[in-house]
């Protein structure tokens, strides 16, 4: 996977000090999450459907 060319978006939770951001790339049919320090790792992928559940358990 060539996570090169995905728009990554740092996550709104971030500190300002541009270290130590979770990042967040969307496709259709999967979403990859990664430590924005180790770019060269393998991002996280999961399902649509797991990231939504995610997002709402975090939202309460």
């Amino acid at each position: 996977m060539n996570t090169t060319e995905l728009v990554w978006f740092k996550s709104s939770y971030s500190g300002t000090g541009g270290d130590n951001c979770v990042e967040v790339a969307v496709r259709p049919e999967t979403v990859l999450v990664r430590d924005s320090k180790d770019v060269r790792r393998q991002p996280l992928s999961v399902s649509p459907a797991a990231w939504a559940d995610f997002l709402g358990h975090t939202a309460r």
